[in-house]
Parts: C-alpha cells; sequence; structure tokens
C-alpha cells in the first residue's frame, strides 16, 4: 500500500497532465474503499490546487478534498488556489475552482468571498456554458445559507454584492443555455424553500440564531425575487416549456411559491420584515382579478403534465404545487382533485415508493380543498394507506387529518339537511369503517397491530378538541377552510359536537371488550367521552320528555344513548381485560338509570343491575394470581366507589350491594384498610334506606368525571403497559394539537410580537478558561440548538504578550457523546496576525449523540517565532525550470517551535441536553408511577432569616427559603406544581423536562427546613434540607445523573446547593433526634412557673394570655406522657404507646411552630398598641 501511495504521490508531483488525473483517479479509489488517504490529499493540495493545472486535474483534486479532511494549513492553501484560480484564463479551471465553494467550512467560507467578490461577479457575463453553470449552482447553495446571511449583516459592501448576485441568477433562468436555465431555476427554489425550512443551514454546521437584521436580510431577496418571477412569468412559463423535459421539474416550485405569495398578500408580510422603503409595484397595481388570471395561468401551465407524464416524480411535484396553488382565495377545487387522483394512481401503481409518507401526508393535509363526496369516497382507501405506513408520527399525522375531517363532513352534512338540502349519503361517522378489514379489527377481540387502538384514541381525542371554542383565524389558507366548516356545522352552538360524539361512541363500542395486552389508553379515552356525554345530557334521569322542553333532537339522542348503556352491560360479561372491568362498571353504574329499570325483571340474571352487581362481585373476589401483578387495589378501590354510589342511588341495588359488601369484610384475603372503607359504605347505603327522604345531594349527584385517566385514586403502581400507554398517548396528542392548535410561525411571531423581548435570546455567561498568569487569555460560552441536537462554543482569545502573534492555533477536543460535524477528532482553528491586547473570536460546532456528560478541552498553540524564513533559500533558479520553481512555492516559512498552553475543561452542563416539558399536573402524576428508572438524594443549603419572618408569606416579595433554588427557573425545566407549607418552611416542587433525544424526566424538590441548633429552639431557621427524587423513562438517563450527583446538583442550582451522602444524612438525623430526645426531656422535667401579680398581668396582659397558653399545652403534654410513664397501672384498655422517634421530632417540631405563633402574636398586640 505504501508503494502504491508513493506512486501516486509521484504523479502528482509530475508535470503531466494525464498522469496527475490518472493518480488522483486511483486516489479517489482508495477513498471509496474506506482507506486513510490523508497523505495523497495534502499532496494533491499542494501539487494541483495551489499550483497551475488542468481543468481535469483540478475538478478531481476538489473531489478528493471532499472525500477526507484537511487540516486547518491545507485548507488557507486551497483558499488561496481557489482566489488565483478565479482569475485564470481557462473558464473551465474557473468553474472547477468555483464548485469546491460550497465545501469550504463555514469559518473560512466569509473571508474568502469578501476577498474574491469580484471576481466572482465576472463569472456570470462569462460566454463559457460551463462556467455560468458552476458560479448559479454554487451560489445558490452558498448564498440562502446562515453563515452567508450574518457575514451580509455585519459587512454591507457584501450585501449590495450578494443582493446583486441573487439577480443575477433570477436573470439566468432566462438563460439561452438549458442546464443554466435549470440550475438557476432550482437555486431560487433553494432561497424560498430556505427561507421556510432552514434545511441547508443545518446541513452546512454552524446553526445561528436569528437576529432581526438577519431575517431582514432573507426576507428582502426573498420579496425581490418574489417580485422578478411574478414580473416575467409569462417569460419563465415559456423557458420552461422548451427544457427538457427531465430538467421541466425544478422550474415548478419557484413559479408556484412566487405566484401564491402575491396571490395570497404574503409578499407584504415578507416586505414589512425586510423593512426596505421602497414597496412591491406588483403587489400594489395588479388588482384581485389579475392576480387570479396569473394563478390560473400557472395552473394552466401545469395540469397537463399530470395527465401526461410519464415521470412518477414530475407528476408528485406538478401535483403537489397544484395543492398549494387549490387553497389560494379563489381556488377551485377541481385543482385539488385533479392532484389528488394523480398522486393516488401512483401510490396504485407502486411507483415512487420511496415517497409513501410524502404521498399520504400530502393527501391527508389537503382533503379539505376537495368536495364532500370526493371526501367521503376516499376515507376508506386513506385508512387503509396509513394502516401500512412505517413511521409512527406520519401514522398519527394522517389519522388525526382524516378524523378532523371526518367530524368536519359530519357536521356540515347535518348542518346541510338542517338548511332543507338533500342529504348525502356516507358522511356520517361509521363511513370511517366501511372498509371490511378495518370493521373486522375493530371487532376483533385480540389484534397484534396498534393502528386499531390509533385510530379510537385520535377519534375520541378529536371530539373533544371540537368540544373547545374553534381557534381564532385571522387569515386566509389551509386552516381556515376548515375551521369556516366546523363554525358552519355547529352553527356556533355549545352542544351541536355532541352529535358527532354520539355517533364516536356507537361506532367504537366494541372497542371494551379488545384484549390489548394490558394497554387501555384507547379503551379510556372511549369511556372518557362516553362519561362526559352521558353528564351532557343526564342520562340517569331517563329520556326527557316533550312536555318538559326537551327538542326531538335531544329526544332522539338520549334514547339512542340509553340503548348504548344496556348494549354496554351487556358487553360487561365479554370484557377480557380484567383492568377495562372496573372501569366500565364506573362509567355505567355512575349514570345508567336506575329508577327506569323493570321491578318485574328484578330475579332475571339479564337484568342490567344484577349484571353490574355481578361483575363486582367477581373484582372484589377475584383470586387469580395475574391480578395482583396489576393494578388489582386501584380496581377494588374503584367498584367501592360504585357501590358506594349504586347503593345510595337505589335501594334495591342498596341491598344487594349490602350483602355483597358483608361477605368482601368477612373474607380472610381482604386487607384491613378495605375493610374499614366497606365499613364506611355500608354505613353510608344503611343510613340512605333509613332516611329515604333525606338524602344528602352529594352521594346522589352524577360528577361526569372519570378517575382513571388522571391521578385521583391513590393507588397506583408501574406497569409495562401503562409505559407503552404513555408513549402511544404522548404520540396522539402531539398529532392532535400540532394540526387542532398550531403553534404560530417564526414569520407570524416576528410580524406580530416584533418588539417582544422574550423572544431575543439573553447572551450566556462566558467562562474564563485560563490562569491569571497565562499569555493568553481565553474566554468560552456556548449557544445550544435543541432542533438539530447541535452545540456551539464560542471563544474570545485575547494577546496578552506585548509582541505581535503571527499565528495562534486553537485546538479543541472533545469527551462525552459530542462529535464534530465532518467527523474529525479534534477541531483546529488558526487565528492570524493577533495583536496585544486586541479580542479576536472563532466558534466550534458540535453535534451531541445522546444524553451523556459532555467536555471540550481546550488547547492554545501560539508561535512567537513565526514568520522567520528558513536560512538558505535564497538563490537564482532557472526561470525553465518547472520542477524548482514548484518546490520553491511550496516551501513555507518556518513557524518555529509552538508554546503549547492547555486550558481547563469548559464543561457542558447535563441540564443544557434538556428541554421543558409542558404537562398538565394530571398527566404528570399519571406518568410519575410508570417511569422505570429512579435516582433519590438529599441536598442542602442556607438561607438568610431568622424566625417565624423568614418563613411565613410576606407582604411584598418572595420568601427567602427557596432562595437556594432560585437558578431553577432559568433552567429547561417545565414547573408543573408546586406546594408550600410556609410555618415550617416546607415545599414540594415538581419540574418536567424531556432529553433532546425523547426520553422523559421528571423531579420533585421536597424540603424542610431543620432547626438551627445554635440558639434557642424555633427562634432561628436557616438551613434547608432538600431530597431530590429523579425518574426517567430511560435507565441511560438516570445512571447519567446519578453518576455524580454534585455536579447535578450544581447543573440545577448554579452551586447553590450541596450534595449530602446518605451517611452523613443518617448522622444528621440521629444528632437531631438526639436533640429533639434531650428537649424533651427538659420540658418533662421543668416545672410550672409561679403565677404573676395582678399588676403585671394588666400591665403585659397578652404575655401572660400567651404564657398560660404555653403552660397549659406543656401541662397537658407532662400529663400525657405521666400516663405513657405509668400506663401499666392502668386496667383498662388503653390507646396510648410509647412515642417514637419520629414522633419525638414531629412533637418539638409542633412546640417550635407554637413559640413562633405566639411571638408573632405578640408583635401584632404590640404594633397595635
Amino acid at each position: 500500500m505504501d508503494i502504491l501511495f508513493a506512486q501516486i504521490q509521484a504523479d502528482l508531483r509530475s508535470n503531466d497532465a494525464l498522469r496527475q488525473s490518472g493518480a488522483l483517479l486511483q486516489a479517489l479509489q482508495q477513498s471509496a474503499a474506506g482507506r486513510d488517504i490523508s497523505v495523497i490529499a495534502k499532496s494533491a493540495v499542494e501539487e494541483i490546487v495551489a499550483s497551475p493545472a488542468s481543468a481535469v486535474s483540478k475538478k478531481l483534486a476538489f473531489d478528493l478534498i471532499r472525500s477526507t479532511r484537511l487540516t486547518t494549513d491545507l485548507w488557507e492553501i486551497v483558499c488561496t488556489g481557489i482566489h488565483n484560480d478565479l482569475e485564470f484564463p481557462d473558464p473551465d479551471v474557473t468553474a472547477a475552482a468555483v464548485s469546491i465553494l460550497a465545501a469550504i467550512p463555514s469559518y473560512r467560507l466569509g473571508k474568502l468571498i469578501t476577498d474574491s467578490n469580484k471576481e466572482i461577479s465576472n463569472c456570470f457575463d462569462s460566454n463559457s456554458e460551463n462556467l455560468r453553470f458552476s458560479i448559479t449552482e454554487t451560489l445558490g447553495c452558498i448564498l440562502a445559507r446562515d453563515d452567508l446571511v450574518t457575514l451580509c449583516e455585519n459587512n454591507i459592501n457584501l450585501l449590495d454584492k450578494v443582493s446583486n448576485w441573487w439577480n443575477r441568477i433570477g436573470l439566468n433562468m432566462l438563460d439561452k443555455a438549458d442546464n443554466v436555465s435549470k440550475v438557476a431555476f432550482e437555486s431560487v427554489g433553494r432561497l424560498f424553500q430556505e427561507f421556510e425550512s432552514k434545511r441547508m443551514s443545518r446541513l452546512a454546521g454552524d446553526k445561528l440564531v436569528d437576529s432581526e437584521n438577519s431575517v431582514a436580510i432573507r426576507s428582502n431577496w426573498v420579496s425581490s425575487m418574489v417580485e422578478f418571477v411574478w414580473k416575467r412569468r409569462n417569460a419563465l412559463m415559456a423557458r420552461s416549456l422548451i427544457l427538457p423535459v427531465e430538467s421541466f421539474r425544478a422550474s415548478v416550485y419557484p413559479l408556484v411559491y412566487a405566484v401564491k405569495s402575491v396571490a395570497s398578500g404574503s409578499i407584504e408580510s415578507f416586505q414589512k420584515l425586510s423593512r426596505s422603503s421602497k414597496k412591491s409595484n406588483a403587489s400594489a397595481l395588479d388588482s384581485n382579478a389579475e392576480r387570479f388570471v396569473g394563478v390560473s395561468d400557472v395552473v394552466t401551465h401545469l395540469a397537463p403534465y399530470l395527465a401526461s407524464s410519464l415521470d412518477p416524480a414530475l407528476i408528485f411535484e406538478v401535483g403537489i404545487n397544484m395543492l398549494y396553488l387549490a387553497d389560494v382565495p379563489g381556488g377551485k377545487p377541481e385543482w385539488a382533485s385533479a392532484s389528488i387522483i394523480a398522486i393516488l394512481t401512483l401510490w396504485d401503481r407502486q411507483e415512487f415508493s420511496s415517497a409513501r409518507e410524502s404521498i399520504v401526508r400530502a393527501v391527508v393535509t389537503n382533503l379539505h380543498l376537495l368536495d364532500l363526496s370526493m371526501q367521503v369516497s376516499l376515507f376508506k382507501k386513506l385508512l387503509l394507506m396509513v394502516r401500512n405506513l412505517r413511521a409512527e408520527s406520519d401514522r398519527m399525522h394522517a389519522l388525526a387529518c382524516i378524523c378532523r375531517t371526518a367530524l368536519c363532513v359530519d357536521l356540515f352534512a347535518k348542518e346541510s339537511v338542517r338548511r332543507g338540502q338533500k342529504p348525502l349519503p356516507g358522511t356520517d361517522i361509521a363511513s370511517l369503517f366501511e372498509d371490511s378489514r378495518i370493521r373486522d379489527d375493530l371487532n376483533t377481540v385480540t389484534s397484534k397491530n396498534l393502528f386499531r387502538e390509533e385510530l379510537v384514541a385520535t377519534l375520541v381525542e378529536s371530539c373533544f378538541q371540537l368540544s373547545l371554542p374553534l381557534p381564532e383565524q385571522k387569515n386566509s389558507g389551509m386552516e381556515s377552510r376548515v375551521i369556516g366548516a366546523l363554525a358552519y356545522g355547529t352553527g356556533y352552538g355549545a352542544l351541536n359536537w355532541t352529535e358527532p360524539a354520539l355517533e364516536v361512541v356507537e361506532v367504537c363500542r366494541p372497542c371494551v371488550k379488545w384484549d390489548c395486552e394490558g394497554r387501555t389508553y384507547a379503551v379510556d379515552c372511549y369511556l372518557k367521552l362516553l362519561v362526559r356525554l352521558c353528564h351532557i345530557f343526564d342520562t340517569r334521569g331517563g329520556v326527557k320528555r316533550v312536555k318538559d322542553g326537551a327538542s326531538q333532537d335531544q329526544i332522539l339522542n338520549e334514547t339512542r344513548l340509553q340503548n348504548l348503556q344496556r348494549k354496554l352491560v351487556n358487553d360487561l360479561l365479554e370484557v377480557n381485560t380484567p383492568r377495562i372491568a372496573a372501569r366500565l362498571i364506573w362509567a355505567i353504574s355512575e349514570h345508567i338509570d336506575l329508577e327506569g329499570l323493570d321491578p318485574l325483571l328484578a330475579d332475571d340474571p339479564d337484568d342490567a343491575l344484577n349484571i353490574i352487581i355481578s361483575k363486582i362481585h367477581k373484582i372484589l373476589f377475584n383470586a387469580d394470581s395475574s391480578a395482583t401483578e396489576t393494578n388489582k387495589l386501584q380496581d377494588i378501590q374503584a367498584v367501592l366507589l360504585c357501590a358506594q354510589r349504586l347503593g345510595s342511588r337505589n335501594a334495591r341495588a342498596g341491598q344487594l350491594l349490602t350483602k355483597e359488601l358483608e361477605e368482601f369484610r368477612a373474607d380472610p384475603l381482604t386487607d384491613s384498610v378495605n375493610k374499614h372503607q366497606a365499613r364506611m359504605i355500608l354505613q353510608r347505603i344503611k343510613y340512605v334506606s333509613t332516611h329515604a327522604d333525606d338524602k344528602w345531594a352529594g352521594v346522589s349527584e352524577a360528577r361526569g368525571d372519570y378517575p382513571f385517566s388522571h391521578h385521583k385514586l391513590t393507588v397506583q403502581f408501574y406497569e409495562a403497559s401503562a409505559a407503552q400507554d404513555r408513549k402511544l398517548e404522548g404520540l396522539v396528542h402531539k398529532a392532535i394539537l400540532e394540526l387542532w392548535r398550531p403553534d404560530p410561525s417564526e414569520l407570524t411571531l416576528l410580524l406580530t410580537k416584533r418588539a417582544d423581548t422574550s423572544k431575543l435570546k439573553v447572551p450566556p455567561n462566558a467562562y474564563t478558561l485560563t490562569g491569571s498568569s497565562d499569555p493568553c487569555y481565553v474566554e468560552a460560552y456556548h449557544l445550544s440548538d435543541p432542533g438539530d441536537g447541535r452545540i456551539t462554543l464560542h471563544l474570545k482569545v485575547l494577546n496578552l504578550t506585548e509582541m505581535e502573534l503571527n499565528r495562534v492555533d486553537i485546538r479543541v477536543g472533545l469527551s462525552g457523546a459530542s462529535y464534530f460535524m465532518d467527523g474529525s477528532p479534534q477541531a483546529v482553528r488558526q487565528l492570524r496576525d493577533l495583536n496585544s491586547q486586541e479580542p479576536v473570536l472563532c466558534s466550534v460546532t458540535l453535534g451531541v449523540s445522546h444524553f451523556e456528560r459532555c467536555a471540550l478541552w481546550v488547547q492554545v498553540l501560539y508561535y512567537p517565532f513565526a514568520g522567520t524564513d528558513i536560512p538558505g533559500n535564497e538563490g537564482d533558479y532557472a526561470e525553465e525550470d518547472q520542477q524548482i520553481i514548484r518546490q520553491k512555492r511550496s516551501l513555507k516559512p518556518e513557524l518555529g517551535d509552538p508554546v503549547i498552553m492547555r486550558c481547563q475543561p469548559y464543561k457542558i452542563p447535563l441540564t443544557e441536553l434538556l428541554l421543558p416539558h409542558k404537562i398538565s399536573p394530571v398527566e404528570y402524576f399519571r406518568l410519575w408511577p410508570s417511569l422505570p428508572a429512579m435516582v433519590e438524594f438529599t441536598g442542602t443549603y442556607t438561607y438568610e432569616g431568622s424566625g417565624f419572618k423568614a418563613t411565613a408569606a410576606q407582604q411584598y416579595g418572595s420568601s427567602p427559603f427557596l432562595s437556594g433554588l432560585k437558578s431553577l427557573s432559568t433552567k429547561p425545566f417545565h414547573r408543573v406544581c408546586s406546594h408550600f407549607i410556609r410555618t415550617v418552611a416546607g415545599f414540594q416542587l415538581c419540574y418536567a423536562a424531556k432529553t433532546w433525544h425523547g426520553g422523559f424526566l421528571g423531579m420533585m424538590i421536597f424540603g424542610a427546613s431543620e432547626v438551627s441548633r445554635n440558639v434557642d429552639l424555633g427562634d432561628e431557621t436557616t438551613a434547608m434540607i432538600c431530597k431530590f427524587v429523579v425518574r426517567a423513562s430511560d435507565a441511560a438517563i438516570i445512571k447519567e445523573v446519578g453518576s455524580d450527583l454534585q455536579s447535578w446538583c450544581d447543573d440545577l442550582t448554579d452551586g447553590g446547593v450541596e450534595y449530602m451522602p446518605e451517611d452523613e444524612v443518617k448522622m444528621a438525623a440521629a444528632e437531631r433526634l438526639k436533640l429533639s430526645m434531650e428537649r424533651i426531656a427538659i420540658l418533662k422535667a421543668a416545672q410550672a412557673p409561679p403565677k404573676s401579680p395582678k399588676v403585671e398581668e394588666i400591665k403585659d396582659d397578652v404575655t401572660d394570655d400567651d404564657d398560660e397558653e404555653e403552660d397549659e399545652e406543656d401541662g397537658d403534654k407532662k400529663k400525657k406522657e405521666n400516663g405513657e410513664d405509668g400506663k401499666k397501672k392502668h386496667k383498662g384498655p388503653t390507646t396510648l404507646f410509647e412515642l417514637t422517634p419520629e414522633e419525638v421530632e414531629h412533637r418539638a417540631l409542633q412546640t417550635a411552630i407554637l413559640q413562633e405563633w405566639h411571638a408573632l402574636c405578640k408583635d401584632r398586640n404590640t404594633k397595635a398598641k
């Protein structure tokens, strides 16, 4: 291999273009085989790039550079070679040099473009088609990126040059050469796409935070290109028609985007963002009619390709863009239907299979643009298409779109019938389940496919979204049509959403029989909607009558609900999941009309009440071994509550349940807690039966609550299936909210809240990495981009010596889960000409692969003797000897020995890899027990303040006892809820977060103030002991947190909390207990003080009252304790036991609180006087 590499290097050093190109081809083969060719790359840079060579050799050398990693020194040589080649007389050589610009690292690209802007501008005027193609393609890739936009923000001259370059790229769309025209269309399309998505900026590496100026610059470019395309649209359409058919696809998106921007009025938003003084003539002069004619022209231009093209990619591109145009004001459903039919034909022909997700997403997102009959006809086909999608997020999004459209169609059709129009068949919700495979899946007990659970859960959650107020729509667009149809369908009535919801619960009834391997989320959703409907229609009161004021629709709906309840009672016998039985009993028993049952069927086993009570019996006396593994305690708790409510509502139910509960109490397997609860329920049922006319409303009232979907039942254990339920719930909620309540886009926020300071990111604090006596001063801070999983480290280097340093190298190494974008083990930044006391900035971007501690290790290498030439290099050389001239050029000035300075490591806080996760307390406490990994530890901090004034709520300001945790408000955690006990400075805080990679992390902090030992009891409380409990969805997260608990505390609180090992906690607790026991002993031994004279009583009335209260307290305590000491003398039974250490400590704490309270009362009375 060494011989081969030596031969390649020798060929590169030769002057023969053929040998050089052959050597480069061999090197590319070795690179493709995975071998390290960095030695050859160095030779290629020095012998080909930095020296005159043929265009083919240059092109191959640049391909070789792209396939390997270069050092910073070699990049400097490459940039110098490119700058020289831009002036080379051969346009092919210049085209090769231009093509490598997109591969230049972003930290070096700005300087190169600034130095070479004149040469780059000249390339547009070249007669060479190849050079015009190369400059248009390369600048189209580079100029839309964030790093170029930021460079333009800081350099006005360059901004003018780049704006001019965009105009030249626009003109190139009309170039006489087909390949130049095609690549110009692509470049303009890339600018528009980058404005929306920033995909290229992410691929390029450095992801920068947008400032208002950079948005304004990009908006200016976009608006000018939109104006250009709108004005020249007829010429551009004519030019695209004579492009080769394989190139036509590139011309579609720029035309459609520009025409829609003008037709929908969004160009005016771009101009507001760009803050340009000039206004668009196109948008100002063109009337609405002219805009619509422009849109129609483009549709007419594109439509023939849907039917006649044989290229699946072209059909898809044209179809997507026609759907985009069908949404403009005045758009026609025919445009959308033609596109969707063409796209679905691709699916049927099984072409373009790599874009299955894109096809489904395109169709479901634009369903609302079709007429009702076509929407209904597509439901059956779409559900089967969605069922076959691999990615969960794609499935959820598609299901959310389909369910929303189905509800929309149902509401719209019903309202149209109310207004006298002919009913349209197939518009009800049941049309979703028309296909035999979907229907069979719904009616099958067991199924390995999760799709049916996803469908039922999404449909039910969509009904709940429909019950909420519809979001406002201020601008026209896709959503406005949907919101308009929903508003029309509901007629702005509060309860019109219940009609489609009622159909949903009727159609999805078989789900209660499912066996989902312990998963209950879909059935929980269904039962929650059922309970909500029963509560709204008040089904326990029976069907209302016309004379009661009920409408015909209400009577019909209530009758349907009553029938559904009877069917569900019969389904109780066929429930296959033990957890579902208790939940279904809850949903039915709370709302069933017991008074409407036929008393003659009281002994019939098929009677509804008899079925419910027999099922309650099975749950209470379930001795199955698997029931102990599941959440049996919660089921029994729920069933007992059902028994209480059933028994107190109906006399016959009370008699039957009394018998069951008596048996349950007598059962030896029943635990004591359930026995006590059963006894209490029996007493309530007995009271109700004896006081039939005096029932209290609290028992008989229906609450419409479904406590299983949140944490209202106290018993909850971890289950493996619960974690799957939470995952499914998260996916469904995310898809539903993104569709029904989408977050506003960045452009919308910038337009509406430009002056909102909360959107502007405050630069973080910089940390010094060097010592006080080091010759270079280095400080660093980092910015993180969770969306791309990247962190950018910004370094500021200051030369503290008195001499000028010609060159300084900054080397950055990594540890932990981080990596550099190009895969290199370290990053090197070369800084030139550092003057004394003049700061120089540089940055490094790295990716983070998973949740783990990361650190960056910085070394500074500076060359105090750089710039001196190697002695003996001078001499006369024959000009004709090219080999000697090349060697002379390759000789570099000697750098000398570097001075290496190692800096302190820059540690990335572990909290930096988290994102706040908004979650309600209800969901948080439901999720908490199902998190499998957990770590607990104790921390402590001190705070300023003494006595009650430090702990009680102040009139203004915050209480000081949270001072150690104040940094938590700036960390990426969502504060779910909190609970404070201010009298003893106790608290509980709950936080939720997600890692960048999707894992959930929940944290609870319990705090208790420790009584100070140096002064009297209760006088000062300055030490806070915090118990941290961290749970996560993945054991790796907890392992990383628990590996260094002090670092985790520092990351959370910026050093405010000190970690206490468990042995220290136990020792402190033992010592505290010992002190409490000593104080109790002192209180026991203390005698009551003598009574004060009456004169003093009048003078210090309040004080004596307080003293008397304290004396009574102490006396009572002594009597009680004497009773405890002499308990053997009592003959009768007693409930007094010896005090445990915890009780002793608790009583001491009570005494401290009372003393504080009396002191506060004394202060108040003194102030009042």
